[in-house]
């Protein structure tokens, strides 16, 4: 009963430290440890564990770019997946508008602790179920420690990404921070600002290059005019 509780998930050759409380067997003279937190035992052993965990699922070919999707040019309506509350969601909120204005559907999960990668595993797929769903997700966490982003390495979270119909951008942590789910998404972005830049064009660019494209098809279209009455002239004399 206190697995669920556990603040680590245990996994085979996992170094952990553990504390909790000692109890017996009544008349056999054993004693049993009561597991009631488990932590893993420095970054060392993390860093080596999801090492292996990358080649693993690296060999499976979920890394692979050839299953890569290119992302839209300009989707209809952009699905984020992180938490409600913090600068996050401000700061994608903020550079869509400053850029390109979409509509966006913010799906609140957690993003941190034993529970994260359960709840970001439950809106992958819930985007994906949907009769109308967005043209494309943003997976979105600011910096931490190697222990705040490990949900982010959860080989079920990476298997949920990979399996996305909708193509994905992982936005985790900070430019220097690396995390397995980078690897299953489509893109890769260094902050969640730039995961924004990402999956819109700028709009007064789009403008100015339309205006140019008119006066380049009206200078275009007048000097056709122009040959066009000249070869009438000239063919009218001739009959």
């Amino acid at each position: 009963g206190q697995l669920a509780l556990l603040g680590a998930k245990a996994e085979e050759g996992m170094e952990v430290i553990c504390t909790g409380r000692i109890t017996t067997f009544a008349g056999r003279s054993e004693y049993q440890l009561v597991i009631e937190q488990m932590e893993l035992a420095g970054a060392g052993a993390l860093l080596q564990m999801l090492a292996a965990r990358r080649e693993k699922l690296a060999k499976e070919g979920l890394f692979d770019s050839a299953r890569k999707r290119p992302l839209p040019f300009l989707p209809r309506q952009i699905g984020v997946i992180t938490s409600p509350s913090g600068a996050v969601i401000r700061d994608i909120l903020h550079r869509l508008q400053d850029r390109f204005p979409r509509p966006v559907l913010l799906w609140p999960v957690v993003v941190q602790g034993s529970s994260a990668a359960s709840s970001i595993i439950a809106a992958l797929e819930g985007f994906n179920r949907m009769d109308n769903p967005p043209d494309l997700l943003i997976v979105a966490r600011g910096g931490g420690s190697v222990e705040d982003l490990l949900p982010f390495n959860d080989e079920a979270l990476v298997r949920a990404v990979a399996a996305s119909k909708i193509p994905v951008i992982s936005a985790v942590g900070h430019e220097t921070d690396t995390n397995l789910i980078d690897f299953a998404a489509d893109r890769r972005a260094p902050t969640p600002t730039a995961a924004a830049e990402m999956a819109v064009p700028v709009r007064s660019e789009l403008q100015a290059q339309l205006l140019d494209l008119q006066r380049r098809a009206g200078v275009l279209w007048h000097n056709q005019h122009t040959q066009r009455r000249q070869q009438l002239g000239t063919a009218t004399r001739i009959l």
